[in-house]
């Protein structure tokens, strides 16, 4: 079992920036940042891999920055926009078999941390 606890959720105007946590209670072989809104698909936004290699999805990779220091994950999320508001998830993988991008991948799961952005 892997318990992990974001942090880091705010309101913020658009062109602001955030930095989330996400703290892990042990290793896994990955990690990673998903993003969910009402009605739609859970979205993978980042994601770290145990021998360092990270993989961003194309439609924040100019703005957002995936890092991992021991057994804290960190989105660094800059030039936020309206559509960046979301309920943005940890997750956590003993064995990453998948995408890094896909939910599938991952067992263990955060309880999401609220991102607003206003314009």
């Amino acid at each position: 079992q892997v318990e992990l606890v974001e942090s880091g959720g705010a309101s913020v105007q658009a062109g602001g920036a955030l930095r989330l946590s996400c703290k892990a209670s042990r290793y896994g072989s990955g990690m990673a940042w998903f993003r969910q809104t009402i009605g739609k698909e859970r979205e993978g936004v980042a994601a770290v891999k145990i021998d360092g290699i990270t993989t961003t999805a194309p439609s924040v990779r100019d703005r957002f920055i995936v890092s991992q220091v021991e057994k804290i994950l960190y989105l660094q999320m800059n030039n936020l926009k309206p559509e960046d508001t979301s309920i943005y998830y940890c997750a956590a993988a003993d064995w990453c078999s998948g995408s890094l991008l896909s939910a599938s991948t991952y067992t263990y799961w955060g309880q999401g941390t609220q991102v607003t952005v206003s314009s």
